[in-house]
């Protein structure tokens, strides 16, 4: 057993001083954007469409802003990642059933997932259900693959192969009020009910306060067909049911020097069945999982001057699960695992702008992870991360170049057992942008980027399948890109075209594998991923307040297994990936009533290491339509939406054996005043 050496332990301490109090003179940002900025605004009128943000990115940058989302009748925040070009999202089915994202298959756990600029985590598990996050607060969804231009974030976020951004509603009063109050009432299929309330009030000329809370039922018990060779069967899924309470309380002030505080304060707790993979003539499953989390956050940025800026960050997050499962397999007929993780996150960024067309930023982050469980001779693992990220950015005329060089160090100490050997490792990233004619918005972007996550608490010490010898899993991205926006058509208000292809490569996969008696993990796997990503989004005027807006996206991905020259699946198709998949969206806005429509096209896939037919999972395609209606009286307003999802009721797995929803449908009403 290793222990944390007095050095070691000094180290932290001052680790976590620099995080919490910075050198004077610190920071500028490049201020494009007032996203963040807490202020009351004048009425504004516009009069032409959006054109699609960050065309001018030296990485792949997508964007769902809060009408996308509501117009297009998503149900949760792994509805909409869905929809972006180069992501999967596996989905074991039905609305309280684990949702994770990968960008590109480089793995849920090279995919950081950031709230209102904080990332989350799980150390325990290393993926992130994005499911459980409500859409109603969203204010935008964004997914960078590679990473992010904003150069004030946390050096977490620039460790990681991708990040998926989820920014909530900042508040907005108008016409001279105090306060804002929202509810909303959504009922539909397979018993889903999920009332909601909001609530934004000014507590003065500089304060700002929200409030949202919603509670979650549904039954899930929706119907399905198991086919068996010539065997067909309609049963219904049972032990689906999910019950689950979320709140959010945030705080902003201004303060007068125009330096800005946010906090905020989350809960969310879950009870739930476990539906399990569907067994011919064993549809019987009894385990349940119940779920506990609390984190409260806080940010604050200053503007020292035209050059300098500083943000800090900090975090206390505290998670715990329940997993229950009764069976005559166990003793006592019933087995019980609990968890606890405690995170404690600091973060200190500084940006400095020696001249209009540089900018460097330094970014450094602390962290500590703790996990207890219920197990016998439990290791109880704390890890201490220590995370730097320098960046530099060249904003020229028409060239734009940016790099930036992430410095991990990881150490680890347990109460029983042994710990894994430090781990030390420098991660560069390069990537540019470059317009080639000046009166056109035309773009040519290229990155390298290279990341490694580090075995998680589960890899490393779970019962006997855990392995402290593991080496952190590495992977290399490689882009080129194309992006052009214009009006070539004079019956369109804008057309965008964006196409990347990509190379990427996994080393040191970290698989459980069988070993002499039982599976354990191992630096197994090799992986070799090329790819396209194609996007295309136009609108179209037909009147004054008659618009067609139009999106769409394909990819072509070759996700294969290199591992071992003599494997039956060596140089196959990698499980669950599609090599054809796209999306297609469209929402007609009329005075009288509004349209959504989304489709969503998966190619075949095979849910096996090896590509043959018996492990084959058929393509699908799942249709969405929605409609809605705005009503507004002084200063009163009502929203009513209706919504069919799987409109053909096409019967298909996402996971093999764990068959999603038939048709059904959702009614919305939304009341603010």
């Amino acid at each position: 057993m290793k222990k944390l050496n007095p050095a070691n332990r000094v180290w932290v301490c001052r680790l976590l001083m620099v995080a919490l109090f910075p050198i004077s003179g610190y920071a500028q940002e490049q201020k494009d954007s007032i996203a963040d900025k807490v202020h009351q605004l004048d009425a504004v009128t516009v009069t032409a469409r959006r054109m699609p943000a960050k065309i001018t990115s030296t990485t792949s940058v997508q964007v769902f802003r809060k009408e996308d989302l509501k117009n297009l009748g998503l149900q949760n925040i792994g509805d909409a990642v869905k929809r972006f070009a180069g992501t999967n999202v596996r989905d074991y089915g039905g609305i309280g059933g684990l949702k994770t994202v990968s960008v590109r298959n480089l793995g849920a756990a090279h995919t950081a997932v950031s709230y209102d600029g904080v990332a989350i985590s799980n150390t325990q598990a290393g993926q992130i259900d994005i499911g459980r996050f409500s859409l109603d607060n969203v204010s935008s969804l964004s997914l960078a693959i590679g990473q992010d231009e904003n150069l004030l974030q946390s050096a977490r976020l620039y460790a990681s192969a991708g990040v998926l951004n989820i920014e909530t509603e900042k508040p907005r009063l108008e016409d001279g009020r105090n306060t804002f109050t929202q509810i909303q009432m959504r009922g539909g299929s397979f018993g889903y009910l999920t009332p909601a309330l909001r609530h934004w009030q000014k507590l003065g000329e500089r304060t700002y306060l929200t409030i949202d809370a919603n509670y979650l039922h549904a039954e899930g018990d929706y119907p399905f067909t198991i086919k068996e060779g010539n065997y067909i069967s309609n049963e219904k899924r049972i032990n689906s049911d999910i019950e689950s309470y979320q709140g959010e309380m945030n705080l902003f002030h201004t303060f007068m020097d125009e330096s800005e505080l946010s906090a905020k304060a989350y809960y969310y707790h879950s009870k739930r069945g476990l539906p399990g993979a569907v067994i011919l003539y064993n549809p019987e499953s009894d385990e349940r999982l119940w779920d506990e989390n609390f984190f409260a956050q806080a940010r604050y940025k200053k503007a020292f001057n035209p050059k300098w800026t500083f943000q800090a960050q900090g975090k206390y997050n505290y998670s715990w699960n329940k997993y229950e499962d009764t069976g005559v397999e166990y003793t006592g007929g019933k087995q019980t695992d609990t968890n606890r993780q405690y995170e404690y996150y600091l973060s200190a960024s500084v940006l400095y702008k020696p001249l209009p067309s540089l900018s460097v930023s330094v970014s450094q982050d602390g962290a500590i992870n703790h996990l207890h469980t219920n197990g016998l001779h439990s290791p109880e693992p704390t890890r201490y991360t220590s995370l730097t990220a320098l960046n530099a950015r060249y904003q020229g005329k028409r060239l734009k170049v940016s790099g930036t060089l992430v410095a991990t160090y990881i150490t680890e100490e347990v109460k029983a057992g042994n710990t894994p050997d430090d781990r030390k490792r420098l991660s560069p990233t390069l990537s540019a942008s470059w317009q080639p004619w000046e009166e056109e918005q035309f773009f040519v972007r290229a990155l390298y980027k290279n990341t490694f996550r580090v075995p998680t608490f589960s890899d490393l010490y779970y019962l006997r399948v855990g392995n402290t010898n593991l080496r952190p899993e590495k992977a290399t991205e490689y882009t080129i890109g194309l992006t052009w926006s214009g009006t070539p058509f004079s019956f369109t208000d804008f057309v965008s075209i964006t196409v990347d292809g990509y190379y990427n490569e996994v080393k040191d996969k970290i698989i459980a594998f069988p070993s002499t008696y039982v599976w354990k993990m191992q630096n197994y796997g090799k992986v070799h991923i090329t790819g396209i990503d194609v996007t295309l989004a136009t609108a179209i005027p037909f009147g004054r307040k008659v618009n067609l807006n139009l999106s769409g996206n394909y990819s072509w991905q070759k996700a294969l297994d290199v591992t071992n020259r003599e494997a039956k699946n060596y140089k196959d198709q990698l499980p669950y990936t599609p090599e054809h998949n796209g999306n297609v969206s469209a929402t007609f806005e009329t005075p009288w009533v509004n349209i959504g429509y989304t489709m969503s096209m998966v190619g075949k896939r095979y849910y096996m290491a090896q590509n043959i037919k018996a492990n084959e999972i058929e393509g699908y395609n799942e249709h969405t339509a929605t409609l809605w209606r705005e009503f507004k009286w002084k200063k009163c307003g009502l929203r009513l939406q209706a919504e069919v999802i799987n409109l053909t009721d096409a019967q298909y797995d996402v996971i093999k054996y764990y068959p999603m929803p038939g048709r059904s449908w959702r009614l919305t009403g939304t009341f603010n005043f």
